[in-house]
């Protein structure tokens, strides 16, 4: 009975742990606009807390080599 009243409040622990949030890749972000507007958008509006989170960084690498690549484009290259 008592491993299974622990097994019970660990399930009821575990069940409300915060979700982490699944980071993507710069050529995933690249692949999808609205994933990489929609990051960029949450860090413009909490710069000082997810400036160093990997999804962040993802997204700002994305940005970059689309920036790059459409100036490319409109060069002629």
């Amino acid at each position: 009975m008592k491993w299974f009243c622990f097994g019970v409040a660990n399930l009821l622990l575990s069940a409300c742990s915060p979700e982490k949030e699944r980071t993507s890749t710069v050529e995933e972000l690249i692949a999808d606009d609205a994933l990489l507007t929609k990051i960029i958008g949450e860090r413009q509006n909490n710069l000082g807390k997810l400036r160093d989170t990997p999804n962040c960084r993802n997204a700002e690498a994305a940005d970059g080599k689309l920036c790059l690549e459409r100036m490319r484009k409109s060069l002629g290259g």
